[in-house]
């Protein structure tokens, strides 16, 4: 375990069921993760289908969390609340009740088999770098040595993505 703490930044997505109530369920255990506080949470954001476009519309969300547990160690705490959540992997891109994922563990630059830190297609998703750009702007990618404002300008990405809360509003 590392001695001192760490600010790792995570994303949540969901296609299934009641997508609001999911994050907001995720977010509740990930606050029960020993040696680790949730920071920050940006708003939820609605966006199509990356990838394999023929499924239901997304909800996003990213957020912030301080920790003393090791990438690894986190992972599989993700991968237990994902699981107790329902979470059933089908398929590559496919539907899901809840997916958590490490965007960034500090400056941290990993790879192992079962993880790479930073996210490797994070600069390549708006529903990744908007929500991340709400609570994080001036955060630099320790490999592309850009801040996230930066990486939303020079995203492929087309996708639409809308603020839950508005709609909620209209």
């Amino acid at each position: 375990m590392n001695r001192s703490s760490s600010v790792v930044f995570l994303s949540l997505g969901t296609n299934i069921g009641i997508k609001s109530n999911n994050l907001e369920q995720a977010i509740e255990q990930l606050k029960k993760i020993p040696q680790t506080i949730v920071l920050q949470v940006s708003k939820f954001y609605k966006t199509a289908a990356w990838g394999k476009t023929d499924q239901p519309d997304f909800l996003n969300a990213v957020l912030s969390i301080q920790t003393f547990l090791d990438p690894e160690v986190l992972l599989t705490k993700f991968v237990a609340i994902e699981l107790n959540m329902g979470r059933v992997r089908s398929f590559h891109w496919g539907p899901r009740l809840i997916d958590i994922d490490i965007l960034f563990y500090g400056n941290l630059i990993f790879k192992s088999e079962l993880l790479t830190i930073p996210h490797p297609e994070l600069q390549n998703r708006k529903f990744v770098l908007v929500p991340l750009n709400e609570i994080a702007p001036q955060l630099m990618h320790p490999v592309l040595k850009k801040t996230i404002a930066q990486l939303i300008n020079s995203c492929p990405d087309q996708l639409e993505i809308v603020d839950q809360n508005k709609l909620i509003q209209e």
